[in-house]
């Protein structure tokens, strides 16, 4: 299944069936519903679906948007929060993502797990990674650091982030809807993927969602080689974000538009029948992502 996110094109328009024609315009016929969908949207999404004009391949939480929210912010409240408060709106609006995924047939959604309290460590290291500074002594000494202070500091987060997963597989599992977990960006952010091991041994029914651009990032900066990982954790894998990464780390471009993804390595390792979702930046033209679309057909079929 090829599919595209409206994290494109969500910001540009009020209303949901001009947002989705334009998306459907592109080539594509299946559709994720990104973070970013404002609740003014809903009423053309869904008339749009009603019409059999579209399926959903999966919804990214928070979808919608919290009402609180004006824009895209699917970190705005997080299950790893020491806030009791904060965790329980998460659940409470994850519930609500996989309701909405239950009336459009959208058979997956997908999740951010959360984040650590540390000093954040992934912008500055890109910062010295682009400056040519990666093979240096102080670079080195930064990612050290770093890995010591998340080992201090993650056990807690591991344990809300559970007990947030324990309650939400079972609400989806009730509704039929699979949960993924994303693999992510930033090292400050949960689960690493040396922590995503015992998550998906403690829960059976958890996929893991694998973000192309996101992991090759972490390869570039030195945290994880990306082949080994995606070879490792493809059995559980459930639906991939897709996009290419200019290096150290500019990331949510088109594919073969001059990233660093190695491709013909990479989407062997990927089980048949998972769903690629193309997640563009709001800066890529249309021409651009239709012609990436094209290309993905010609080399690796629909």
């Amino acid at each position: 299944m090829l599919a595209i996110s409206t994290c494109w094109n969500s910001h540009r328009h009020t209303d949901g069936e001009a947002m989705l024609e334009e998306l459907l315009a592109l080539g594509f016929d299946n559709v994720e519903l990104g973070h970013g969908i404002r609740v003014s949207l809903m009423p053309g999404i869904e008339k749009v679906f009603q019409q059999g004009r579209v399926r959903f391949s999966s919804l990214h939480n928070f979808c919608p948007l919290p009402v609180e929210i004006t824009r895209a912010a699917p970190d705005c409240f997080q299950f790893t929060s020491p806030r009791a408060e904060e965790r329980h709106r998460a659940i409470k609006l994850t519930r609500q993502t996989i309701d909405f995924a239950v009336r459009l047939g959208a058979p997956k959604v997908v999740l951010h797990g959360g984040s650590v309290a540390m000093k954040p460590i992934t912008r500055p290291l890109l910062a010295m990674a682009t400056a040519g500074r990666h093979l240096s002594g102080p670079y080195a000494r930064a990612k050290q650091q770093a890995v010591v202070e998340r080992e201090a500091a993650a056990p807690a987060g591991l344990a809300r982030l559970q007990e947030a997963l324990k309650e939400l597989l079972d609400y989806a599992g009730e509704r039929g809807v699979r949960l993924g977990l994303e693999g992510r960006h930033s090292y400050e952010e949960m689960p690493t993927e040396r922590e995503f091991g015992p998550l998906l041994e403690a829960f059976p029914t958890l996929g893991y969602w694998h973000d192309f651009g996101h992991l090759q990032v972490k390869e570039n900066l030195g945290f994880v080689d990306h082949a080994e990982w995606l070879a490792r954790v493809a059995p559980r894998l459930i639906g991939c974000h897709l996009h290419d990464v200019r290096w150290p780390g500019e990331d949510h471009r088109a594919p073969f538009t001059g990233g660093s993804v190695r491709y013909g390595e990479l989407v062997p390792l990927v089980p048949r029948g998972t769903p690629w979702i193309w997640e563009m930046s709001t800066t890529r033209e249309a021409e651009e992502i239709a012609r990436s679309l094209q290309e993905w057909k010609e080399r690796f079929g629909a």
